[in-house]
């Protein structure tokens, strides 16, 4: 075997040796964590339903209750902002009648009108899920049609939709 030269052994002095990296503390074993149960009990769910409304999308969740509406986890007159839209929101229940269950919303997309009405297809479907009877009732407010109109994509060679680029003589 060969003997380390004098420029080897100087250049093993000069490297430095890579530093240790503190210890990780020992695992400690995590206690399973457990849902929050909040000081109401929840009923259990009656009905579902899924209203959509150009993009928006309304998931409604029908459960047993006092009439409370819940829009994103906010009353629904929090989070709509005309009277127009709560009207939209609310009207199955009014045509119905029925003021014993709670819905719990989950909406996104759209705009706010369009979420309105998202909503109000998806309460109908719920209320004829739970009770097929008021079927006929809600159909005579149209309120089980799905408004299917979207928005028109814009073509190639055009400022729109449907706009054109002014034209021009000369």
């Amino acid at each position: 075997m060969k003997k380390p030269t004098k420029k080897a052994a100087e250049v093993k002095k000069t490297v430095k040796k890579p530093v240790k990296k503190a210890e990780k503390p020992a695992k400690v074993a995590k206690k399973p964590v457990k849902a929050k149960e909040s000081k109401e009990k929840k009923s259990k769910v009656v009905a579902h339903g899924l209203g959509r409304r150009k993009r928006a999308v309304a998931r409604v969740w029908l459960r047993r209750g006092s009439g409370k509406i819940l829009v994103n986890g906010k009353e629904f007159t929090e989070y709509f902002d005309t009277d127009m839209n709560k009207e939209q929101a609310y009207i199955p229940f009014k045509v119905v009648k029925v003021t014993n269950y709670d819905a719990d919303i989950n909406v996104h997309g759209g705009g706010v009108n369009s979420q309105a009405e998202a909503i109000k297809l998806g309460i109908s479907r719920a209320l004829v899920e739970h009770d097929p009877e008021v079927r006929s009732e809600l159909r005579k407010f149209r309120l089980l049609t799905v408004d299917s109109r979207l928005k028109e994509r814009k073509k190639y060679g055009q400022r729109g939709a449907r706009r054109k680029f002014q034209f021009v003589k000369r």
